[in-house]
């Protein structure tokens, strides 16, 4: 029996076994958890001392690099953590949410600091904004790493995506993280983990694993650390007061097992295929790792006189699933993740029947295949109904299992006060045909639910389902749900990092954020910008260009080429009469026109434009205007890509201001291009 070691101080420690780990499946034991004590003093240290200042040596594209690399890896390894998420209890489907879906998460999150992030440490959230009259004063807005550890306490049902859905966006934003899995499955999450360091990818010091209790972890902490927490309303209420955290304002992030909903809406008949997609989700949110999701739907919302026909589809399609250990041909549903799991759901099924009736459950013949199963820790999918639903326990308590309690509903006021009643969830669904339904409840469940899902046979074929969770989607809720935020892309990085004001001159704030700000100090050469390769452009670095006047041959040709004949650019009259009082040129002219000015034609570094940004026409540009254009390096980031023809490359965005003869602003954008290293 392998005897598992947590990762502190740059050395595994553990070698005399403590706690025994059993499978899910048949009750032999797996691993143990070691004896040893950890000092959590040292732990904390190192993540200062050591795995901060490593993590700044690199930059915000360099560790998306990283977190791809280990996306790779991971993929690579899978089929070394599928069998040992066999003993979880978990089916092959289960656990490709978790190990896949987890590298799916550190693919996405490589996405996000590749396509989002700037080279550097420094993220200007911008635009600045004057603060005087002259323009000489401004202020804006930066987001740098926090200097801190971050400590996330996860739960045991996803074991590698539990911890990577958090590391990912901690280990982007600069943060040195110690990951602390639930012991009943920590031996999945200690494989990934080993996987993960053995590497060599990662940075000395940026991921520490604890196995085990968390020790006096928390009273280490200080005021630029993080504790994220996933589990149980109730333990999470308990550590978000521990006196520490509290004394330090150390940011306790929550994300707790909530009493999620389904709301069959009242358009939706047995004859519809919404129906059919509602049975669906209520089943697989039922079965699909045994229940044991934070997101799985607790309480299923139907109108009364679907009641019936509801129940018996839901009891016919859960008598149809076989349970039993994952490895035997036709199995379905696997066990839950422990004998004490086991236990403690059937004292929260017990609680509520005392309220509600059993629709289905381990009466109706429940009896896992495979061997030794009789000492797994299998629950039989259970449905109950509460009749009399607002005041049915299933709103206070949750069996974190293949467990959901019907409920009634006469209207659909009546299926929002239900679904309220739950006091805060991560998400619900709505099943309903009809828009304008979706657009009255949705934002009146909205104010208690962390995410919505609108399901309906347009959006079924590619719906990720209720219970899924995506990168790029904020996951938290509110109340009940813990109050949290994870997830969300760009989101979930900035939870990591420090926001501050910044105020100066213009020149200031563009030296302090590496991004030229208007009003900043220009620089000047007898260069073009676009002549210049990437590692030899400066960020400030501007071309004023020559002049031309716009003439009404410019605006009959440009409505000739771009069939744009709006009567602005042609009709006389009714020009006349308009706010311009006069006719005027088509603003992609302008544009285009613009661009004619500042573009140097011959081959060079610039090898491709690839999109406007914040694109504004500011004022009218009439026939006789002249108009002029400043182009000016505004930002780099070095993705540390190649094209296609092995030429590496950085992006160079630009800021264009577009001038009359008067001086005045007419059109305001960014262009973005691909520019040549010179390597």
């Amino acid at each position: 029996m392998n005897t598992l070691q947590s990762y502190i101080g740059g050395r595994w420690i553990g070698a005399t076994p403590a706690q025994t780990l059993k499978s899910a499946i048949n009750g032999r034991p797996v691993a143990a958890t070691h004896a040893e004590a950890l000092d959590f003093a040292e732990a904390v240290q190192y993540a200062r001392r050591v795995g901060g200042p490593a993590l700044m040596k690199t930059d915000f594209q360099q560790r998306a690099g990283i977190l791809k690399a280990l996306a790779k890896l991971l993929i690579e390894k899978k089929e070394q953590l599928y069998a040992i998420s066999a003993h979880t209890g978990a089916t092959r489907a289960d656990s490709w949410v978790d190990i896949e879906g987890g590298s799916g998460t550190l693919f996405a999150y490589a996405g996000v600091g590749s396509n989002e992030l700037p080279s550097g440490n420094l993220v200007h959230e911008g635009p600045a904004m004057p603060l005087g009259k002259t323009g000489v004063f401004a202020g804006t807005h930066i987001l740098v790493p926090r200097g801190g550890v971050a400590v996330h306490i996860n739960a045991f049902n996803f074991p590698v995506w539990g911890l990577l859905e958090k590391f990912a966006p901690t280990f982007l934003a600069g943060m040195p993280c110690i990951g602390k899995p639930a012991t009943a499955t920590s031996y999945l999450t200690e494989a990934a983990v080993r996987i993960m360091l053995d590497s060599g990818l990662l940075p000395e010091g940026a991921l520490q694993l604890v196995i085990g209790g968390t020790g006096d972890l928390l009273d280490r902490l200080e005021g630029p650390d993080i504790v994220t927490f996933t589990g149980s309303a109730d333990t999470a209420a308990k550590l978000r007061v521990q006196p520490n955290l509290i004394r330090n304002s150390v940011p306790f992030n929550a994300e707790a097992d909530s009493l999620n909903c389904a709301i069959l809406a009242p358009d939706v008949t047995p004859d519809d295929p919404e129906f059919d997609l509602f049975i669906k989700e209520v089943a697989r949110e039922i079965t699909v790792k045994a229940g044991q999701k934070c997101t799985a739907i607790r309480r299923a919302i139907v109108p009364r006189q679907h009641l019936d026909a509801v129940a018996s589809a839901l009891r016919s399609r859960l008598a149809k699933t076989t349970v039993g250990d994952p490895a035997v041909e036709g199995v379905r549903m696997g066990a839950l993740a422990s004998k004490d799991q086991q236990r403690d759901v059937a004292e929260r099924v017990a609680q509520l029947l005392q309220g509600a009736e059993l629709v289905y459950g381990e009466r109706d013949g429940f009896a896992p295949l495979g061997e030794g199963t009789g000492d797994g820790a299998f629950f039989c999918p259970t449905l109950l109904l509460a009749r009399q639903p607002l005041d049915s326990a299933a709103h206070d308590i949750e069996a974190f299992g293949p467990v959901s309690t019907l409920m009634p509903y006469d209207d659909l006021d009546e299926a929002l006060a239900l679904a309220a009643r739950g006091k805060g969830s991560l998400v619900g669904t709505l099943v309903t045909k009809t828009p304008a339904i979706a657009a009255r409840a949705i934002p009146l469940a909205a104010a208690h639910h962390g995410r919505l899902l609108v399901l309906d046979r347009e959006a079924a074929p590619e719906s990720t389902g209720h219970g899924s969770p995506l990168p790029l989607l904020k996951h938290g809720g509110p109340g009940r749900a813990g109050g949290g935020e994870e997830l969300g892309g760009l989101r979930a990085v900035k939870h990591y990092l420090q926001r501050a004001a910044l105020q100066g001159s213009p020149t200031m704030l563009a030296a302090v954020t590496g991004e030229y700000v208007r009003g900043a100090q220009r620089i000047q050469t007898d260069v073009h910008p676009f002549r210049r390769h990437f590692e030899d452009l400066q960020i400030g670095e501007s071309l004023l260009t020559h002049r031309r006047t716009v003439t009404e041959a410019d605006i009959v040709a440009f409505g000739g080429i771009s069939g744009d004949y709006f009567y602005m650019h042609f009709d006389e009259l009714a020009a006349k009469e308009s706010a311009f009082g006069q006719r005027i040129a088509h603003g992609y002219f302008v544009l285009s026109a613009a661009a004619g000015l500042f573009v140097s034609p011959a081959p060079g570094p610039v090898l491709a434009n690839y999109g406007l940004d914040t694109l504004r026409f500011v004022k009218p540009v009439a026939i006789g205007d002249t108009i002029q254009a400043r182009l000016t390096a505004k930002r780099k980031v070095d993705r540390q890509k190649k094209g296609a023809d092995g030429v590496a490359q950085g992006v160079v965005a630009w800021d264009v201001e577009v001038t009359n003869q008067q001086g005045e602003l007419v059109a305001s954008y960014d262009i973005l291009t691909l520019v040549a290293k010179r390597g």
